[in-house]
């Protein structure tokens, strides 16, 4: 017993050395080896802030606060997602330049390349609010005279020639990915769809709302015709679950919120294309306000129930109480992705943020009281994520571009088309890049 339990130690203490080695191999890799496309999400999601307080900043819409503070806001989030996104863009410039053959790997992986549609988005929601609005007309006068507010607008010309230039790799992209799903291509849709499949719907919707209040309402209504019916096949896809796609790792699990976000910006888009909020912006609304709940609050209620100390004290009110809290706090389909800081905490951002930003929309065109009251709730909370991650993301700074699996680039595999007994568990062993 004492031989075996020694042994025993000794193993431990092998698979731990190795373990606590790897880590320190993976930390002292360079950097641009360990800076992959996901980190293009915290732009992303610090542009959609800016256009969200952007929104909010004009005096139609009636908060407790003064509209200084919306003004504030805008501008802190827009200059610090352009300082983001031009150092993440420079960063990956260079790693393409020394580390071709890692952007390569990540460019044929059916979860990074979607991300490669990230800075664009980013672009373009910058792009927005240097553009003309709606609201400008309302917004009052005692910020005109404070040059930090003031910005103006970009020349016209300017304008469509960035616009241009930001969707034109979007549109480029598109036709590689959906060409892949449409013809005979080694990834169907049906083996490679996962969450982030809805980034190259979302940049089509960010592209036509640019180019509708540019006034190119031909050019609009082409990307939304696009985005609005590959949106529909992808969301089909991935509500099946089908047995030949493979199942996605729990470290990835909040991307799974981007399906709030394309409904949103959807919605958002429409508005501009058709030039009113009508029945089609308010269905997408409300398309996305039930998939935020369906996330959010559908798993903890199946494990609750099932469990005996739910049934013991399912009389008392406070159980009850408990238990809706812990089901909006920290729902069990996300309990294993939140053990530990990484960057796919960003995906939870975005996805809110479009959702108040169509929410916003809704309550201007109902002026109902119900839909100012989730307005100003989704709003604070995206906005109080925004702030705790970026607390975080400062805190953990070293961890931060960590990679949990090693990169295989000696030979990137692509995932056939399996018959329906193959389990999601045999796919998972194509899957060869970091998470």
């Amino acid at each position: 017993m004492g031989l075996f339990i020694n042994s025993t130690n000794r193993l431990c203490f092998t698979t731990t050395h190795k373990m606590s080695r790897k880590s320190d191999a993976e930390s002292h890799s360079p950097f641009l080896a360990r800076f992959h496309a996901d980190f293009f999400r915290v732009s992303m999601a610090l542009a959609s802030q800016a256009v969200l307080w952007r929104t909010l900043s004009s005096g139609s819409f009636s908060d407790p606060w003064p509209p200084i503070f919306n003004s504030i806001i805008e501008k802190s989030f827009w200059l610090l997602a352009a300082l983001v996104l031009s150092s993440s863009s420079l960063t990956y410039l260079f790693k393409s330049i020394f580390y071709f053959h890692i952007v390569k790997a990540e460019f044929l992986d059916r979860w990074r390349v979607n991300y490669l549609f990230a800075p664009w988005i980013a672009a373009i929601l910058l792009l927005q609010c240097v553009l003309p609005s709606k609201y400008d007309r309302w917004r009052g006068s005692s910020l005109e005279d404070i040059k930090f507010f003031n910005w103006g607008h970009l020349d016209s010309l300017v304008s469509r020639a960035l616009c241009c230039a930001f969707t034109l790799p979007i549109l480029l992209l598109e036709l590689k990915l959906y060409g892949q799903w449409f013809t005979k291509g080694k990834r169907f849709l049906s083996t490679v769809a996962n969450p982030s499949t809805h980034l190259s719907l979302i940049g089509n919707f960010v592209a036509a709302q640019t180019a509708a209040r540019l006034a190119w309402l031909e050019l609009g209504l082409f990307l939304f015709a696009i985005g609005i019916i590959h949106y529909v096949v992808v969301f089909v896809t991935l509500y099946q679950r089908l047995p030949c796609n493979a199942s996605f790792p729990a470290q990835l699990r909040p991307a799974s919120f981007l399906s709030i976000a394309a409904p949103s910006m959807a919605s958002v888009a429409w508005e501009s294309v058709s030039g009113q909020f009508d029945s089609g912006c308010k269905m997408l609304h409300f398309l996305s306000l039930f998939l935020f709940t369906l996330l959010v609050s559908f798993n903890l209620i199946i494990t609750l129930s099932s469990s005996d100390l739910f049934r013991r004290r399912l009389r008392t009110q406070a159980s009850i109480l408990v238990g809706l809290l812990l089901q909006v706090v920290r729902p069990t389909l996300f309990v294993k992705a939140m053990k530990r800081f990484n960057s796919a905490w960003w995906a939870y951002v975005f996805p809110v943020t479009m959702l108040a930003l169509s929410s916003a929309e809704y309550a201007g065109e109902v002026h109902s009281g119900l839909a100012h009251t989730i307005r100003r709730v989704i709003s604070m909370v995206s906005l109080a994520m925004t702030i705790g991650l970026i607390l975080l993301t400062i805190v953990h700074r070293k961890t931060m571009f960590l990679n949990d699996y090693k990169l295989s680039t000696s030979k990137t595999r692509v995932s056939p088309v399996a018959s329906p007994s193959r389990t999601m568990e045999e796919h998972d062993s194509y899957q060869t890049l970091p998470l």
